[in-house]
Formats: C-alpha cells, structure tokens, sequence
C-alpha cells in the first residue's frame, strides 16, 4: 500500500482510507464481522480509518474502538462532530458547547485519549467560524487532537477558515473531505485548486459513488432491491424516477463497458480515477462486507492509462456533478424559502 503525505503536516497516510459509515444499525449490524472487516483493511496496508459520531448514532465509532484495541498506535484515527445526534437542539453545529461535549463522547467511544483528525463535518453559515475554530483549537492545545479537519466546505468557507485561523492566532484545518468520484466531479472546478495552494490534504469519499460504480446500477440489471439504512435516508440520490439519476445510470451503465474493454471491474477504474488525482491524498471506501473489501483493495494496483481516463472524461466531463444533491452541500440560499424575498 503507497503511503502520502498528508498535506504538510509530516503524517504519512495510506492512499486508502477505511470508512466505516456501513459498520453499525447503518449496514453490518455484527460487532464481530465488522472488527473483522477492520483487521483485514489493516493488514493489507491501511493505516487510516475514518468514522463520524453520527454513523449509527455512536455504534459506528464503538465498533472502531473495539478493533482498535491494541493496535491504536498504528492508526490514524480521524472522526467527525455537527450532524445532529438525536433531537435535541444544541447536539449538533460548530458552537464550542456541542464540540467540547462531541469530542469527549468521541473519545469514550472509541477507547482512546486522542483523535488524530478532528473533522468538522459540514460547513454551517449560522455559526461563526472563529468560535468553531477557538474550541478546536482549545482541544489542540490541550492534546485531545492532533489536526483539525473539515467536509465538503464550499469554496468560499474554505478561503474563510483559512483566514481566520490565520487572523485571530487559531489551529488550521489541514483537510479537506469532499465527495469526488467519476459521477460527481464537481471538486475539480474549485475546491482541489484551494486545496493545493494551501497545502492541505484532501481525503475524499464515496469514490463509488454510493454504490452507483459498484456494478450493481446498469441499464439491464435489477437495482430495485433494499438500500442500506444509510441510503434510504439519500432517497433523492437513489429515485430512479429523477431525471438527474437516469443520467447517472446511462453514465454508470457505459462505464461499465469501458471498464470490460480495459480488462478490470468498475470498482477498480471508479477507484484508480480518484487516486490518480494529484490533489488526492487517500480515498475513502467503506465496505459493508469482506467481499467488498477484497474487490476495493485491488485498486491500489490499478494504473489507469491515457486513453481510458479520455473516455472516462467523454462519458462525464471534468467539473460536473450529474445529480447536484450528490454534492453534499447546498448554499441555504438557494433554498426555496430563501429565495422567495
């Protein structure tokens, strides 16, 4: 497994994450396969595992800490804090009272006294930055946390955070974690250009595209059957009923026959695509089962050549996202009740 730098903070990473949004009531509700799912990411080179408080309200990260047990030294260990944890008001956003109170309930989750990336998970308008940033770097200070990180930040907030940690004596975010993968490649118009210029790693998500590169979506096969906890609640990413998704299957379907012609699966062209990026530090899978893993590991082997990452471009074009709520982060005003003045 490549190992790469993790924007200029010295840490070396592996150039595949572990995600583990699927371990839990979210996907493979067994502890045990699950902790299994882990050692064998693991020992097959991985030395990065990403996990968020919101997966499974807390089960995901629980599970972590289970496989972790003994061999915490050898992980970088990076979760997530803002989505909302249950229903009440003050359990979710970037304030200081949520983020002392999240990373504590992280910490005990996953059995350890430190988080080596702390990741804001969506960038929130409402909050002002520097009190975000002030908790984070509180935490920083007091050893809970090596870096600070944040997910699917618009351009703009990136610039911002950067900013006002430069401004007000503030910690940094030192990562970026967006969604990019062949269907969803709006991070090209903006978002690795800022990454680069102010050296921050960018360990991206979903680079299947939620299941879409999987193989399962094609235009002859049966993709009707259950989805995931996780994906009921992205139904408008999944209706095939929506024009924005039909799009994604005739994309996914003539993928998939350029992968055949190129003699490898379409997991492993939908992962070499994301990893061949020069602004790409690691991309995130999350496997629900060891089949799953297996398939997704052998990326790490795959070249992708001139002229399939042509096609590739032919089939998608470079910069656009074909279903926009794949983005995973829409600007509140452009909501409708925004928009009515």
């Amino acid at each position: 497994m490549e190992f790469r730098p993790l924007g200029r903070t010295g840490v070396q990473v592996s150039k595949m994450c572990l995600g583990t949004m699927m371990f839990g009531e979210w996907g493979t509700k067994d502890h045990q396969e699950s902790i299994k799912i882990i050692h064998r990411a693991l020992d097959a080179g991985i030395n990065f595992v990403d996990t968020a408080d919101v997966y499974s309200q807390g089960e995901s990260e629980e599970i972590v800490g289970k496989a972790l047990a003994g061999r915490r030294d050898e992980v970088v260990l990076a979760t997530k804090f803002f989505m909302p944890f249950d229903d009440d008001p003050n359990h979710r956003g970037g304030s200081r009272r949520w983020i002392m109170q999240s990373v504590e309930n992280s910490l005990r989750r996953l059995g350890t006294d430190y988080l080596d990336l702390y990741q804001m998970h969506r960038y929130d308008p409402a909050v002002d930055l520097d009190e975000t940033l002030g908790a984070l770097t509180d935490l920083v200070r007091a050893g809970k946390v090596r870096y600070l990180g944040h997910s699917t930040f618009p351009a703009s907030a990136l610039v911002e955070a950067q900013y006002v940690a430069r401004d007000r004596g503030r910690e940094r975010f030192v990562t970026e974690q967006p969604t990019y993968s062949i269907l969803t490649r709006g991070i090209e118009n903006e978002i690795l250009t800022l990454t680069q210029r102010y050296g921050m790693g960018v360990l991206s998500y979903s680079p299947l595209a939620g299941g879409w590169l999987s193989g399962r979506y094609r235009k002859d096969a049966d993709s009707t059957g259950p989805m995931s906890v996780a994906r009921q609640r992205l139904a408008n990413r999944f209706d095939m009923a929506l024009p924005e998704n039909q799009r994604k299957l005739d994309a996914a379907d003539a993928l998939g026959r350029l992968a055949d012609e190129a003699g490898i699966s379409l997991v492993e062209m939908a992962i070499a695509f994301v990893l061949r990026h020069p602004g790409i530090t690691s991309a995130i899978i999350g496997p629900r089962t060891t089949d799953h893993l297996e398939s997704q590991l052998a990326a790490a082997d795959i070249e992708l050549t001139t002229d399939v990452l042509d096609r590739i471009d032919q089939i998608v074009a470079p910069g656009v996202t074909l279903n926009p709520a794949d983005n995973g982060w829409v600007s509140p005003s452009l909501q409708p009740t925004a928009r009515r003045r």
